[in-house]
């Protein structure tokens, strides 16, 4: 359940509720921390010592620091919590609001009703104060028996002067809750989603937003000729899906886009087997997946003008007696062959069937995401994207990833990784012989397939989209619902600008 929105014009401290939410700027060096916009009218009702206060109570301003205070009679509300943003350099960014809207949020747990100052600013910030809440108020409790745990913020109240405050909100929730639903299905556990299920998942959440579904089960992939897919899901009992949604951009639609995202509803590994430490994070190798069908079914509820078409593979990646092997041959959608050297490199296998079949739509931008390799993380992190492709199409995505705050770095493909990829029997093989690079060498696989002159890109997000450590900003643990965010802002700028 994600909190309820409202915007409330006048003072916040007259707002009836059981917490007001205000925003500290940390100083320069020993200097103590100042108010951020919108909290002028709490200072007075505090004498202009509210500063002094929380400084006092420890507040610093800096990011993600959360500090509560009893307002003692001088707000309606019994409660004041200062949430740090961090420094300000030309001016506060919308992602410094937005962390610290989650960072509030999740200490208001088992509050009814809050207000906050946070997006008081401008337009920007008040929608990155709306995502930010209703993200850092997510929990999974889905598979939890017990009832120890506190209720989410149930209500939010928004100061804010925006003559459109209404229309900035509902964008801003229907694209929190894309995120939730993204998150929602990279938590659920691969016992409960596998391809079958998954597939069934993708339709009721299409249907509901009026898109159209297609949906291939294993018989229909091997009439059609999808080996890659069927090859890596053939090792387990829970045959692979491949699953189409197509939402067709309004009666004008400014451009054609295909999504494609990676749906291994959990990885092994293969015969070529993952060691078992942390291999329970594999449950979110479908994070590429869960992200496309949540950002189509975003585009249709925005009724955004492009065309919007996502093809999403869907295997469970299991060593048994049926499973492929290294040393096999593929003969993947579209005819290509392709020899197998890695069982755990099979995302890529599953993805250039989807791609060749998605450049079928002839669209005018491509978009392919992924957990598709461990060398992402080693080389950028946990928390940025790696994105690879068509050069001015890659740069503008990666713009756009960090001005919406999912952090994405342009990264090269390099032509001389191509030899590396040649098969002694087949057209290529899935892996090279060198540990380096494998960011590169995955996306140099990937372009292999990508149609001629089609601009686009490859976003491999295998730390980003998971997170394994304590809760930070809006990012709760778990699914993170990366990159949806990038997605829909990518969308909109095609809408935009074409």
């Amino acid at each position: 359940m994600s909190p309820q929105l409202f915007p409330v014009g006048g003072s916040p401290a007259a707002v009836d509720a059981d917490a007001v939410v205000i925003g500290l700027v940390s100083g320069e060096s020993d200097a103590p921390p100042r108010l951020a916009p919108g909290a002028d009218e709490l200072d007075a009702a505090f004498e202009g010592q509210l500063v002094e206060l929380l400084a006092v109570a420890g507040a610093t301003g800096k990011a993600d620091e959360v500090v509560k205070l009893p307002t003692r009679g001088a707000l309606r509300a019994p409660l004041l919590v200062a949430v740090g943003l961090g420094k300000e350099g030309e001016g506060l960014r919308p992602e410094q609001v937005r962390r610290a809207s989650g960072a509030a949020a999740r200490a208001l747990a088992g509050t009814d009703h809050a207000v906050s100052t946070l997006g008081r600013a401008d337009r920007a910030a008040l929608a990155a104060a709306a995502e930010g809440s209703l993200l850092g108020a997510y929990a999974f409790t889905t598979y939890r028996t017990n009832g120890n745990r506190k209720a989410p913020l149930a209500r939010l109240s928004l100061a804010t002067d925006a003559a459109d405050a209404d229309e900035v909100l509902r964008t801003a929730a229907a694209v929190s809750e894309a995120v939730r639903t993204a998150r929602d299905l990279v938590n659920t556990p691969p016992n409960d989603l596998y391809p079958e299920t998954f597939a069934a998942r993708a339709r009721e959440l299409a249907e509901a937003a009026g898109l159209e579904v297609e949906v291939l089960d294993d018989a229909a992939l091997a009439e059609g000729g999808f080996g890659g897919v069927l090859g890596v899901g053939q090792g387990s009992s829970r045959k692979p899906r491949l699953v189409r949604l197509r939402w067709a951009g309004g009666p004008a639609p400014r451009a054609k886009v295909a999504l494609v995202g990676k749906g291994i509803t959990f990885d092994t590994g293969g015969i070529s087997i993952k060691p078992a430490a942390n291999m329970d994070h594999m449950t979110s190798d479908m994070s590429g997946a869960a992200a496309v069908i949540a950002t189509t079914v975003l585009a249709a509820t925005l009724e955004l003008p492009v065309a919007v078409t996502a093809t999403v593979p869907m295997a469970e990646n299991m060593p048994s007696d049926t499973a492929y092997r290294p040393g096999d041959v593929l003969r993947m959608y579209g005819g290509r062959t392709v020899e197998v050297l890695n069982t755990d490199a099979e995302g890529r296998l599953i993805l250039a069937d989807a791609i060749v079949r998605a450049g079928e739509d002839s669209p005018d931008y491509l978009i392919e995401t992924s957990t598709l390799t461990g060398a992402q993380m080693v080389a950028l992190g946990m928390r940025t994207m790696g994105i690879m492709g068509e050069d001015g199409f890659r740069d503008r995505i990666a713009a756009l990833a960090r001005e919406c705050g999912e952090d994405g770095w342009a990264m090269p493909l390099p032509e001389h990784i191509r030899a590396d990829l040649d098969s002694r029997v087949a057209d290529l093989a899935n892996v090279t012989g060198q540990r380096w690079g494998g960011m590169l060498v995955a996306g140099t696989f990937l372009r292999e397939f990508v149609p001629d002159g089609l601009a686009w890109a490859h976003l491999d997000i295998a730390g980003p989209s998971f997170h394994t450590g304590s809760p930070y900003g809006y990012t709760t643990k778990g699914g993170t619902g990366v990159p949806v965010r990038t997605l829909v802002a990518v969308l909109q700028d095609i809408a935009a600008n074409g």
